[in-house]
């Protein structure tokens, strides 16, 4: 994150990745067809909200101020981090029970506040967070079976 053009980039993806938690949040509570919801997914759901909320703040933060949040000790290439903010969009989508998202979410408003700090260490730790939860959503995710010989 060396210019404002990938800071701004940045933003993008973290709206992206606010989008795709909305959508999962709804997709969840119209699974239940007009019936009670549940309170623990309920309370999930909440949380999820408020946090897209945080999200979507932050990344208007860094596309008001994207000139003045320039990470250039960073030494991670732009595209690696627009490629772990998609895959984290991806797995938001897809993702089979809700609960799982919420350490993701964590994870992506922990980069979006340490890209507003302009330090490297904490955008690295966020990125180490995120990458670590994109791969434990990956290992719980059903495997395809197996094709018969």
């Amino acid at each position: 994150m060396a210019t404002p053009d990938q800071i701004v980039e940045l933003a993008d993806q973290l709206s992206a990745c606010a989008d795709q938690i909305h959508e999962r949040v709804m997709r969840e509570i119209r699974a239940y067809a007009g019936g009670p919801v549940p309170d623990k997914v309920q309370a999930t759901a909440r949380a999820l909200l408020e946090d897209e909320v945080l999200l979507r703040q932050r990344a208007n933060g860094l596309y008001a101020d994207a000139a003045t949040f320039i990470v250039r000790a960073l030494g991670k290439p732009q595209a690696q981090l627009v490629k772990l903010t998609t895959d984290a969009a991806e797995k938001i989508r897809r993702i089979g029970v809700i609960g799982e998202v919420t350490s993701l979410v964590g994870g992506l408003l922990a980069l979006a506040g340490a890209a507003a700090t302009g330090q490297a260490v904490p955008v690295l730790v966020a990125l180490e967070k995120i990458h670590k939860q994109v791969k434990a959503i990956e290992a719980l995710a059903p495997k395809p079976p197996a094709k018969a010989s």
